[in-house]
């Protein structure tokens, strides 16, 4: 085989390999990354071990499920733990408050069909009882120094709480989520099921009741 020959047949396995490189660091650097969910906190619509896509945006939106760096929201972060994965409930200037076996943003009902009565009830009333506002939980020395206090979701920052309310470590205990620390929002695969589908994505456009 003449070296030209060689260079040529060289050149073509490694241009489509090179290509193809090239293309996936684009795509998860700018646009699209897979994340593995660890932990129940979102249940029934998010599992354990599952796989979702991550996009990268700047729309974030109420009901949008999004990925954080917990280490920079958290301050009681198990050891381990690197990114979260919650439901957002209010976004910059809202407020959101739980009464009466309903969870209000702007004093209207939120649809919480992707999620159990129990979870709605029982789960959401976990630890701060049958009434509380974003006030009261600030109010506790639980949250982050410069969230404490505040009666509304500040500039540029999220709150954020788990579907499965009973067991997640969401923003009830530690406070809002900046939008400088949100790594994308979920995806849900086409290969999952619809129902899986349409609880992640349906409060995104049927957020109030």
């Amino acid at each position: 085989m003449t070296m030209k020959r060689l260079l040529s047949f060289i050149w073509n396995w490694i241009a489509p390999i090179a290509f193809g490189i090239a293309v996936y660091l684009v795509v998860t650097t700018f646009w699209v990354n897979i994340v593995t969910i660890n932990g129940d906190s979102m249940a029934p619509n998010l599992l354990d071990a599952q796989k979702v896509l991550v996009t990268k945006t700047e729309n974030v939106k109420r009901g949008d499920v999004i990925v954080f760096d917990a280490r920079k929201e958290d301050p009681r972060i198990q050891a381990g733990n690197k990114d979260y994965v919650k439901r957002v409930i209010g976004v910059a200037g809202d407020t959101v408050e739980y009464r009466d076996g309903n969870l209000y943003v702007n004093n209207k009902k939120v649809n919480e069909s992707y999620i159990s009565s129990d979870e709605q009830v029982t789960g959401t009333e976990a630890s701060f009882g049958s009434s509380w506002s974003l006030g009261t939980l600030s109010s506790t020395d639980m949250w982050k120094k410069q969230d404490q206090g505040k009666t509304v979701v500040p500039k540029d920052s999220y709150f954020v709480m788990g579907d499965h309310r009973s067991v997640s470590n969401d923003g009830r205990y530690f406070g809002f989520v900046s939008k400088k620390h949100v790594i994308g929002r979920v995806i849900v695969p086409f290969w999952y099921s619809k129902t899986v589908q349409n609880n992640i994505g349906k409060d995104r456009n049927h957020f109030f009741a």
